[in-house]
């Protein structure tokens, strides 16, 4: 019997309860009765509308969350086409996309953490109108561009210069309004000046107030950066500028020297490190010594500017002199040490030996025993027979380098003469220059002076004057009565050779002396 004239004919059986219908061919004694689907004909079968809502019932069962969806004003059972593949696409692209959010805020959350700062994902989310997870209650505030607690700027001012009407009235120069601007306007200082939270606090500048600020806030720009820029490209008090660095770092790394320990003194016109010696030679074969003392000369503009009048006169730089350009000037002032200490080392003077030249930075010997400099002659205390050693010393160091050296030292005192070993050692020569200059015996008259005070003080009685210091250091037999006439006729000496000098143009001195002068001995 064919099976589908059966189904088709079993509807016809008679009337009845549509229960009888599904059981009358399936009963068993023995079992609970089994529910069957309704039959129908081959027509129904392969109709249409039949197909389309068999698809929809497994489309709800597949998916249950997107029916409800669905029953919303976007999908619809009458205006929705399940048998689309479009469709089909932008159900599972929607399923994606919700996915994708979730995942998204999961990564923000993890990433701000509990940071005041948040970084917002708002803006790689994908939204779509009939996503209606999220009420209207709820705001994530920090998925929107505005901040609750954050006090709103000022109004501007419309370009009529008012708003309101009538009594409410209010105009540009309403004193609430001009401060709540003023404070606003803070916020365009630079980010080194700290102007808290005006806004927040509603604070109201005055335009006195306001205008003392700015002007403060402007001036400490301009004083960082010239801080900044002095920190950069000079030498500072025991510090170094990164050029200085880098050419100590080259003497090191390159075995001229083994360590650098640290700062042992400072001065106006330098800074002075102990290093000790590496194992290899200079360049000029010369033997490096157990301890070094390293001369920085400050590149501080500011610092010294009085130092040209040592330099630009003395005929050894004279050409190279410019004082447009101070940073060749400590070239040269580094190099006019170093030579003035090569013609005291030959003359058997005692003093630092030079080691090698760098720019501006000076390594000779050091002057001291094991990372202790040798004391100055103001510091050192000295019995009555060892400061008269020392003062016969100094008398005949005078007396050498102002024949044998041709070099008056311009700066004597008791602040640069070392006491080491039992004998006075000569330091900070930079300054020193030859006796033609055009104020080398004014400089000659400073040193005596200087130095004749100081053991008179210390006590030594065969100690001259600083008129007889003179005469014994020069050999000029100047007779003047008193100090006024004395330095009269130094003047006019200095002007006489001046004279010589330009008319001539030979660096050699017209000073009348009556022979070698006298050697003081002990």
């Amino acid at each position: 019997m064919d099976p589908v004239g059966v189904a088709a004919a079993a509807p016809e059986a008679g009337p009845g309860p549509a229960w009888q219908s599904k059981n009358i061919y399936f009963q068993c004694p023995w079992g609970t009765p089994k529910t069957t689907s309704i039959s129908c004909s081959l027509a129904d079968v392969m109709s249409e509308q039949l197909a389309k809502e068999l698809q929809l019932e497994e489309e709800n069962a597949a998916f249950p969350e997107v029916v409800a969806v669905a029953e919303g004003p976007f999908i619809t059972g009458e205006n929705v086409d399940t048998s689309s593949d479009l469709m089909l696409a932008q159900m599972l692209q929607m399923e994606f996309d919700r996915e994708y959010d979730a995942q998204l805020r999961r990564e923000e959350k993890k990433f701000n953490g509990d940071s005041k700062v948040s970084i917002s994902f708002e803006n790689y989310r994908k939204v779509h109108p009939f996503d209606s997870d999220s009420s209207e209650d709820e705001v994530d505030w920090q998925d929107t561009r505005h901040d609750p607690y954050r006090a709103d700027k000022p109004t501007i001012t419309p370009k009529k210069g008012f708003i309101g009407k009538g009594k409410d009235i209010t105009t540009k120069h309403d004193e609430v309004v001009c401060g709540r601007k003023n404070t606003a306007r803070m916020e365009n200082f630079a980010p080194e000046f700290q102007v808290g939270d005006g806004i927040g606090m509603d604070l109201k500048l005055s335009n006195q107030v306001f205008n003392a600020l700015k002007q403060h806030a402007y001036s400490e720009e301009r004083r960082s950066a010239r801080l900044h820029e002095k920190k950069e490209h000079s030498t500072a008090e025991k510090a170094v500028d990164p050029k200085t660095r880098l050419l100590l770092y080259k003497m090191v790394s390159g075995g001229m020297l083994e360590t650098i320990t640290g700062c042992i003194s400072t001065g106006k016109e330098s800074v002075v490190f102990h290093a000790y010696g590496g194992k290899s030679a200079t360049e000029e074969d010369k033997v490096i010594p157990p301890e070094c003392a390293i001369k920085v000369f400050k590149t501080t503009l500011n610092e010294f500017k009085n130092r040209d009048k040592y330099i630009k006169d003395d005929y050894r730089f004279k050409d190279r002199f410019s004082k447009l350009n101070p940073r060749k000037i400590i070239r040269m002032w580094a190099e006019k040490e170093m030579h003035n200490l090569t013609r005291m080392q030959n003359a058997g003077i005692p003093c630092p030996q030079v080691v090698i030249l760098k720019k501006h930075v000076l390594v000779m010997s050091f002057i001291g025993q094991d990372q202790v400099p040798a004391p100055k002659l103001k510091d050192v205390k000295l019995n009555s027979e060892d400061m008269k050693k020392a003062y016969y010393q100094v008398l005949n160091m005078m007396q050498q380098l102002y024949k044998e050296c041709n070099l008056v030292h311009a700066d004597l005192s008791e602040y640069n003469m070392l006491w080491h070993d039992g004998k006075v050692w000569l330091i900070d020569v930079s300054q020193s220059v030859e006796p033609t200059h055009p104020h080398g015996l004014e400089f000659l008259f400073r040193d005596c002076r200087n130095v004749s005070q100081f053991f008179q003080k210390g006590g030594v009685v065969e100690a001259l004057n600083e008129r007889e210091l003179f005469n014994a250091v020069s050999g000029l037999n100047i007779t003047a009565e008193n100090e006024v006439d004395f330095q009269a006729e130094i003047e006019a000496l200095e002007k006489m050779n001046e004279d010589h000098v330009q008319n001539h143009g030979k660096k050699v001195s017209t000073f009348s002396t009556d022979g070698d002068p006298p050697i003081y001995n002990e």
